[in-house]
């Protein structure tokens, strides 16, 4: 799987001003925010098939991205369209629990169909604005907007160490995958465990390097951005 940042060196906006590609999210958001679920859904097919255009990606890999937040988004969801009441006079459909009725609420189905095509939006544009913008157009971006530096720095740490993360948790999958780790239930929460034990040891081992390697480079606390 491709990270973020490899996606965003393939874009064909790769070169664009960082300037221009963050006006063109904050147009995206105000309409996100702003357009009824109709004009919602329009601008997330149009705001899909320009990232897929620009990143020359299948719709089908761009639909794989989107389903793992809307995983989450689901749960919200659901929780909007439940709703209990003593009659069921109240609901769409219900079901009767002791003296409670739990169905579909008219007034929930219609502010869950709002929440959905407005979340969704907002989303295909996050991830149009970070998949077409490298990480170093990111820190200029920071820089031209005035951000203090040590913010700037705590961000690139926390990029850096998210992708070692990943790596880290790919590497030890794939070795235990190999070795049947998760062949079933018992031995998948066995492997996951070890997974987790694994990986934070492996994370601060590369931390220390990092350290090593800046100390070597007679790191002085700042970072010349």
């Amino acid at each position: 799987m491709q990270s973020l940042d490899a996606l965003s060196y393939q874009s064909r906006w790769r070169q664009r001003d960082p300037g221009v590609k963050f006006t063109f999210w904050v147009v995206m958001m105000v309409l996100a925010m702003s357009l009824p679920p109709a004009g919602q859904a329009a601008l997330l097919l149009c705001i899909a098939a320009f990232t897929c255009w620009l990143l020359r990606v299948s719709p089908l890999r761009y639909l794989k991205w989107l389903l793992i937040p809307f995983s989450f988004l689901a749960v919200g969801l659901v929780a909007i369209i439940i709703s209990f009441a003593r009659t069921p006079d109240t609901l769409l459909w219900g079901i009767q629990i002791g003296q409670y009725w739990v169905g579909l609420d008219p007034a929930g189905l219609t502010t869950a169909n709002q929440t959905f095509w407005r979340s969704m939006a907002a989303l295909a544009a996050t991830f149009w604005f970070m998949l077409n913008m490298p990480f170093e157009q990111l820190i200029k971006l920071m820089k031209s907007g005035r951000l203090p530096l040590v913010l700037i720095e705590q961000i690139l740490l926390t990029w850096r160490f998210i992708f070692i993360f990943l790596e880290e948790a790919a590497t030890i999958y794939h070795a235990q995958s190999l070795r049947f780790g998760y062949r079933n239930l018992r031995t998948g929460y066995r492997s996951l465990a070890m997974l987790v034990t694994m990986l934070f040891s492996r994370v601060m081992m590369r931390y220390q390097q990092m350290s090593v390697a800046l100390n070597v480079k007679l790191y002085q606390g700042d970072f010349h951005l």
